[in-house]
């Protein structure tokens, strides 16, 4: 198990870069966390790593996934916070999450299914508030 301590979102940003090369070109990281955790500003990192502008790279709240092409490859970028798991359930994402590219799931505990190889990211702000901590495979 691996954790961090970023104190900035650049620093965050910093790790998403580092994360990116590892999961190149085709690794799966599910995301959780609290509102304001920091799960966007670490995919902006990991967008970055594929050769991505970090201003590309925007929570897909709304429009539940977003796709990116950077020079470094494919980034599929998916947001479930407004889906229940059953709703989660009806989007067919396994093949989506099995295909080509980069692909990181924000409010991944709301995934009905395990993603067999994917890295599991726990994000949450540090009780003195001066920063966020990440913790791997939890």
């Amino acid at each position: 198990m691996r954790r961090w301590i970023t104190h900035s979102e650049a620093e965050t940003q910093g790790l998403g870069r580092e994360i990116g090369r590892e999961l190149a070109p085709d690794g799966v990281l599910l995301l959780s966390g609290d509102l304001g955790a920091g799960k966007t500003v670490l995919t902006r990192g990991i967008g970055e790593a594929l050769g991505l502008a970090a201003s590309e790279i925007q929570s897909p709240t709304f429009t539940l996934i977003r796709e990116h092409r950077g020079s470094g490859g494919r980034l599929v970028h998916v947001d479930l916070y407004r889906l229940s798991v059953a709703e989660t359930a009806a989007l067919g994402l396994e093949e989506l999450l099995a295909g080509p590219g980069v692909k990181v799931v924000e409010w991944a505990e709301r995934l009905p299914f395990d993603v067999p190889g994917a890295r599991s990211l726990k994000l949450g702000r540090l009780p003195e508030g001066d920063g966020r901590e990440i913790v791997e495979g939890l």
